[in-house]
């Protein structure tokens, strides 16, 4: 799907999205369609049996949107009146009635929020993918409605009988780089833990911890739904669940849906499918704006504090679950020392997102106390020292106190790309830290340089590697080739979508790697942009 803004702009949108529609369905037929500018994408699910009954039950909104593609969906539609829903209803259910449908069928509308209209977009003649929120607010399995209907039987109720009970969102959790565009991402899950499921709370996920997510399929790994009385406990309800999804070993959504959950406009039902681009400067950090960087960097801080006290907690455990009779003295909690107590510091890097420098540097220094406590010094942060107590729960999960106050709080810990990789949940917060193997310092010297904040790039200037794993299906330059800032060079395919690799800066093209129909991982290098 293409949006053309300009009359220059159509030649390479029609290629591009003819291409992408070869690609991945075997033809290359085009439609064009008036865009509206201020559109809410809202659909109605419809049934028809072989009897000739065609009912509605109700409608969805699918306005927010990424890549054209719908990532949170509620039902009903908030901010439409009643007379809005009985007309939208009834024209999807005529237009099921002109082609004698019958089966689960749904037909989209876009809504044109400056007019008040709706103009019919399409009928996917299938259960579509949001279809459990629908289930959710009016109590019946489609699915089994499906078998039944094609079995010959009516329909179980009439119009008259469709209830509308409460409210249902459903958000999509996918493996992708929100900070590269919601790029698709690849990767094993190295730890993944959804949350409880109950009547209120369903999780359809078709992963388990250890698979590996590949580029070969869609990057959805689950579908979380909830229901509540109405839309405010069914939001909220939304919001815990998705604090409570842990997902580790790939970059996915989670936190940014969570941010669209808690954006006041979202919360107020104020939804188009320009959502995310309205509301970006709320959604995404300005790495310009020092507050908001300084805040999460902060807030990292306080993540790898826990976490630090978390990992020194579970190590201890292990020690002692592992060591026949007791420890000595010099392993236990806390470790023995001649008139100091035992200190170690740790290094943590953090990928940024909002920063223009990439990674940073979180060195931990850490204070063993009596009775499982520790002390946490943050140095070079304005986050203040912390004294926690730390009880290990159960397996990733452990109990943290702090200034009276205690917090359930949770890790993940595993190996990959020779680095030891460490994810922390605590409340609403999850953090990412990698730490080099080997470079803890136990018992440190006070008086030892610290170590600088900021991690440089591995790669030389102008450099371009893969944003996401995925197939070259174009080579528009070669070694040599003069090009401009912002030039294409070459162009990526990987789960039903194309994306354009750029020159960084002008140059000229050297150590052109790839060619056409080559794989490529994320990260692989693929050019160089040099000055001569």
């Amino acid at each position: 799907m293409r949006i053309v803004q300009s009359p220059n702009d159509f030649v390479d949108s029609f290629v591009g999205a003819q291409r992408e529609a070869a690609a991945s369905f075997g033809i290359n037929t085009i439609l064009l369609e008036k865009y509206i500018t201020k559109p809410r994408h809202i659909e109605v699910q419809i049934f028809g049996d072989k009897h000739g009954n065609v009912i509605h039950l109700n409608e969805r909104d699918c306005s927010v949107q990424r890549r054209h593609q719908k990532i949170i969906e509620e039902a009903p539609a908030p901010n439409i009146s009643s007379d809005f829903r009985l007309h939208l209803g009834q024209a999807a259910v005529s237009a099921a009635k002109a082609v004698n449908y019958h089966n689960a069928g749904t037909v989209e509308f876009i809504v044109d929020t400056l007019s008040g209209e709706f103009y019919f977009m399409e009928m996917n003649t299938r259960l579509q993918v949001e279809h459990p929120v629908t289930e959710m607010i009016v109590g019946q399995d489609l699915v089994e409605w499906q078998i039944r209907v094609a079995n010959g039987e009516p329909l179980p109720i009439s119009q008259s009988q469709v209830p509308l009970s409460g409210h249902a969102f459903e958000a999509r959790i996918y493996a992708e780089n929100v900070p590269k565009g919601f790029l698709p991402a690849t990767g094993i899950l190295h730890h993944y833990r959804p949350v409880q499921v109950s009547s209120e709370v369903r999780v359809e996920t078709g992963v388990e911890q250890g698979d590996t997510v590949s580029m070969h399929y869609d990057p959805m790994i689950a579908k979380l739904v909830v229901w509540g009385e109405d839309r405010i406990s069914a939001l909220i309800k939304m919001k815990d669940c998705l604090s409570k999804f842990q997902v580790a070993g790939l970059p996915t959504n989670i936190d940014f849906l969570l941010k669209l959950a808690n954006h006041g406009a979202f919360e107020n039902g104020e939804v188009e499918t320009h959502f995310i681009e309205l509301h970006k400067d709320d959604l995404f950090i300005d790495p310009n704006d020092q507050l908001s960087t300084q805040q999460g960097y902060n807030a990292a801080v306080r993540g790898a504090a826990i976490a630090a006290a978390c990992v020194c907690e579970k190590e201890h455990t292990a020690t002692r679950e592992s060591a026949p009779g007791s420890l000595s003295i010099w392993y236990a909690n806390p470790p023995f020392r001649v008139n100091h107590h035992a200190k170690r510091t740790m290094e943590f890097e953090w990928e940024d997102e909002s920063s223009k420098g990439g990674t940073k540097l979180v060195p931990i220094n850490v204070t063993y106390l009596p009775k499982g406590k520790y002390l946490i010094e943050t140095g070079g942060s304005n986050v203040p020292d912390l004294e926690l107590n730390v009880v290990h729960l159960r397996d990733h999960d452990f109990r943290v106190e702090h200034g009276g106050l205690s917090m359930t709080a949770s890790i993940s810990v595993y190996q990959k790309d020779e680095m030891e990789h460490i994810h922390i949940w605590h409340g609403s917060c999850h953090h990412h830290f990698k730490r080099r193997k080997g470079l803890d310092l136990v018992d440190i010297d006070e008086s030892q340089p610290k170590p600088s904040a900021e991690v440089s790039s591995t790669y030389p200037p102008g450099t371009v590697v893969a944003p996401m794993a995925g197939l070259v299906v174009k080579v528009l330059a070669n070694n040599g080739t003069k090009v401009v800032e912002g030039q294409p060079v070459l162009v990526l395919e990987a789960m039903k979508m194309e994306h354009v690799v750029k020159a960084t800066t002008a140059g000229y093209i050297s150590g052109l790697r790839v060619t056409a129909g080559q794989q490529v991982s994320d990260g692989t290098v693929l050019f160089s942009v040099k000055d001569e």
